[in-house]
């Protein structure tokens, strides 16, 4: 044992300084102790490192024996006392000695990724992730992932949630689901029946039930897959980054939609803007907002553009305005505006085409005729109407950005103002507004827009003051061959529009194919002159004398010469043989010189011209239609009945009679044709006996239902209509197309008879004859009209009726159809929320049919026919209220509902949204003034 050593107060055991620096036979004799001195050799590398060595073993042994506190605080001393490259190498030491085991997966990956992952939980794992933190609650609450988990089950939020709104979606899901009717399974069993249950007849409807299933899980895994694969290349959540060409430099600061082909997007020959900011729904829908600029000649931009030379504005009513369009000149500007639009967005949308520049002049083309312009559905322009705030303040402000008179500026009307009086003064009271040149087609050629291309007149020719002819203007803004291609088949292409839009779909070649067939008869008839053309017995007698001739020729190298020049000599001879001969056989009134102000004399003309064209085709009804059935009937092979034949022929052959002596009348004036001829009393001779075409007026309908019911029982009658119509002789029309002409001339008489009133002076001998007959034929014009309406009207009534299914008698009395539209039935849960809080919920589709005295609600079912783009709509009726007790109110837009009202009746009330809020206003504009007039009449 050893001896005990005398303590001192820095005295330890000698089994304590093994592991020391302390060794007795290596101390180094040194002036004074150094025993346990902190002394550190550094010049002696060796002595350093064993010293090192024998210190860190000390510390160590010291650790060991200290409790975990002390560990703790002398670790956070050291680490406090090192360096930044110290603490690295401590990092990278504990995560190599500790690796990480569990890690929040939110905070490392990036946050698309985090919701990926999200996305695969349940809702109820969703709401258990939310309570971890307030970081997973964000992401467990996003709208992507609740989204669509509501619309797969159907259930759509009522609103669309703010660009700052959180956990809306998550919101409605758990509102849906605690609100949830469940079910046992007893209960589920005894109200849809159990899966196995075996029933007889199912078989084929299971097996559908199979297949159907099949195919929605191959969609489901068809989607997944595309998930997956886009999830490879989406940018990360929240990124900010931008297409290159919205990054600076960015000429295009309007709309751009990224799905148009790129020949469209950036075009400079199409340009589409927005009336107050609304979004375009589709191309057709945006007629309102529509310009059309021509391209430019080159394909580099230049520089400098001049401004607008023309611009032209063209309503949507126009028929087939896309082939005018397409012929629009470089230097004009086209604004095509929606007809049911106002004074206020035509002429904001003006404002925007013309940038304001000043134009050169302005044309306008939209359907009217000779005494007013309908300009938009309820605004017509007129000598009455011009004066009205709405109209005058519209016409000041739109010739304020039209160039003076003395630069060449003014208005050109695309109707013809300058073929009645009213219209002429419509015209003076305009350029007296404005201040500007106003100018207007004659009208003296017939047809729908074919006036467009016959003389034009402005104001001041009209009253006298000036001598000089104006130029045609229409081919100044539009190019001449698309101009003239549309205005000859405008008439056809009307029709041929409004059958396509009432019919839709099958109908298509049908009409395509008549409306081709009436433009080939027209062609045939007016421009090569096929009856004249036709003449047998001359031109058979020409060709057999050639022939005859050719045959005594022993030898003629070139037949074909010898003929033409033979039928030349012979053609010579025969026009020398009637110019000896007396005038009496002449069929044609030879073209007069026409001057240029002899306006007048241009009219009887055209009177004469297509009076002769009219002729022929009554003539062809006889020919073709007439005398074939009569010629049956003779021969006791009967197609139809004597009585048939009457009803349907017999007051053809009566007008024609009349026409006739009214041609002969008119050709005998026109032979002597001079500035005081007279032919007013030609046209009151006719006038006195429209008798005759009042009764084809009254008997009209009956002769066309005569004509259906004998094809339908008749097959006979069937096949000689199939041979008879749309030939050659018929000019590619059909009977009951020719059966129309009469209502179609009426019109054209009261349009030359204005101009040539309008162009007689009041001392002329001929004026009072034309006022008294344009008078005469201006109110038969209006009988007929009248007629038409009631027809319309009638007809309209019998198809509302058969398309609402239960509905009660709707032919009482005078009631008509004003309007129908197609709303949502919409139902607010809780009636004592806010009007701004109030959500709504979609209970079905209705229509809202406006009589004069009722307003009709149906339920609307929408079937689509399979295999086409085509549906029809199946009404059923609803409910019906008199407009006297009928109260409506708007409800305020709001993010939960828009484009609403409310009707109020007696026992209860319907609210109701439309899709565009341009429908809702329209459809309450009418309602309203419907209301006021059932309101006034009660009174």
């Amino acid at each position: 044992m050893e001896s005990n050593v005398k303590s001192t107060p820095h005295s330890v055991k000698r089994w304590q300084l093994r592991v020391t620096d302390y060794e007795p036979q290596r101390v180094h004799k040194l002036p004074s102790e150094t025993r346990f001195s902190t002394w550190t050799p550094l010049n002696n590398k060796s002595s350093n490192l064993q010293l090192f060595e024998e210190r860190t073993n000390l510390v160590l042994h010291w650790f060991d024996l200290w409790t975990d506190r002390q560990r703790k605080q002398l670790l956070h001393s050291l680490l406090a006392r090192s360096t930044k490259s110290q603490l690295k190498y401590c990092r990278d030491l504990l995560i190599e000695t500790v690796p990480v085991t569990q890690v929040d997966f939110t905070a490392v990956l990036p946050r698309f990724l985090s919701l990926y992952v999200m996305s695969f939980l349940t809702p109820r794992d969703l709401c258990s992730a939310a309570q971890v933190s307030w970081h997973w609650r964000v992401l467990a609450e996003q709208d992507c992932l609740w989204a669509g988990r509501c619309i797969r089950r159907g259930w759509f939020l009522p609103y669309t949630p703010g660009e700052k709104e959180f956990g809306a979606w998550k919101n409605h899901y758990v509102s849906c689901v605690s609100t949830l009717d469940w079910l046992t399974p007893r209960e589920a069993a005894e109200q849809y029946g159990t899966l196995n249950q075996q029933s007889v007849g199912l078989t084929e409807e299971e097996e559908e039930r199979r297949k159907e299933r099949g195919i929605r899980q191959m969609i489901r895994d068809k989607l997944q897959e595309e998930k997956r694969l886009s999830m490879r290349t989406r940018r990360a959540w929240g990124g900010n980054t931008k297409p290159e060409g919205a990054r600076g430099g960015g000429t295009n600061s309007g709309l751009t939609f990224s799905s148009w082909p790129p020949s469209l997007v950036g075009s400079p020959s199409l340009s589409l803007s927005l009336d107050g900011g609304q979004p375009v729904a589709s191309a057709s829908a945006a007629l309102s907002s529509f310009t059309y600029r021509p391209a430019p000649s080159h394909a580099a931009s230049p520089v400098y553009r001049p401004p607008p030379a023309l611009l032209l504005l063209l309503s949507s009513r126009i028929p087939a305005y896309e082939l005018l369009l397409s012929g629009v000149r470089a230097g004009a500007i086209a604004v095509l505006y929606d007809h049911r639009g106002t004074l206020s967005a035509l002429l904001t949308q003006a404002e925007r085409a013309v940038s304001g520049q000043r134009v050169q002049r302005l044309g306008l083309l939209a359907p009217g005729g000779a005494e007013e312009i309908h300009l938009l559905h309820s605004s017509s322009l007129s000598e009455n109407t011009l004066l009205t705030p709405d109209h005058r303040d519209f016409w000041e402000r739109l010739s304020g950005w039209v160039a003076p008179t003395e630069e060449g500026g003014g208005i050109d009307i695309f109707s013809p103002l300058a073929a009645s009086a009213s219209g002429v003064a419509l015209m003076q009271t305009l350029s007296s507004l404005t201040g500007l040149e106003v100018r207007a087609p004659a009208g003296l050629a017939t047809g729908s827009f074919q006036n467009i291309l016959s003389e034009w007149s402005d104001s001041s020719v009209c009253t006298g003051l000036s001598m000089q002819q104006p130029a045609a203007p229409a081919l100044l803004y539009v190019c001449e061959s698309a101009l003239r291609a549309w205005c000859r088949q405008a008439q056809w292409m009307e029709e041929a529009l409004g059958e396509l839009r009432g019919r839709l779909g099958p109908q298509l070649q049908r009409v395509s194919l008549q409306a081709r067939g009436r433009a080939l008869g027209h062609f045939l008839w007016e421009e090569i002159c096929l009856e004249e053309t036709c003449a047998s017995e001359e031109l058979k007698e020409a060709v057999t004398e050639g022939l005859a001739a050719l045959t005594r020729q022993e030898e003629q190298p070139k037949p074909l010469e010898f003929l033409a020049l033979f039928l030349s000599r012979w053609s010579q001879e025969k026009e020398g043989e009637e110019t000896r001969s007396s005038q009496k056989g002449l069929r044609l009134i030879p073209e007069l010189a026409q001057t240029a102000l002899d306006w007048r004399g241009a009219a009887a003309r055209e009177l004469h011209h297509s009076e002769r064209v009219y002729l022929g085709r009554l003539g062809a009804v006889l020919k073709v239609y007439h005398e074939p059935l009569t010629a049956a009937l003779n021969s006791n092979r009967a197609i139809l009945s004597f009585a048939d034949i009457h009803i349907i022929l017999s007051p053809v052959a009566q007008i024609l009679a009349l026409n006739r002596v009214f041609q002969v009348d008119l050709g005998a004036r026109l032979q002597q044709w001079g500035a005081e001829q007279c032919v007013g009393d030609v046209c009151v001779k006719l006038c006195s006996k429209l008798r005759v075409y009042t009764n084809y007026l009254n008997n009209y309908t009956t002769a066309l239902c005569t004509i259906d019911k004998c094809r339908e029982t008749k097959p006979s009658f069937r096949a000689f209509l199939k041979r008879a119509d749309r030939t050659l002789a018929t000019q590619m029309l059909s009977l009951q197309e020719l059966l129309l002409c009469p209502v179609w001339r009426i019109h054209e008489y009261a349009t030359l008879l204005q101009a040539l009133s309008v162009h007689t002076p009041p001392g002329h001998p001929d004026h009072t004859h034309l006022s008294s007959a344009l008078n005469s034929m201006l109110q038969f014009r209006e009988f007929t009209q009248k007629l038409k309406r009631n027809s319309e009207r009638d007809t309209l009534m019998e198809e509302t009726q058969q398309m609402i299914q239960g509905c009660p008698n709707l032919r009482e009395g005078s009631r008509q159809l004003v309007i129908s539209q197609d709303a949502a039935l919409l139902r607010s849960p809780d009636e004592q929320i806010p009007d701004s809080l109030r959500t709504y919920e979609h209970v079905s589709d209705v229509g809202l049919f406006l009589f004069t005295d009722a307003l009709v609600l149906t339920r609307r079912n929408v079937q689509h026919t399979p295999f086409t783009l085509a549906h029809r709509s199946a009404h059923t009726f609803l409910a019906s209220v008199a407009l006297s007790s009928l109260a409506v109110r708007e409800i305020t837009h709001t993010r939960y509902v828009s484009h609403a009202f409310v009707l109020e009746g007696p026992c209860r009330s319907w609210v109701c949204a439309t899709e565009r809020g341009e429908e809702r206003e329209h459809f309450l504009c009418v309602l309203r003034s419907a209301v006021k007039a059932a309101l006034s009449g009660h009174q």
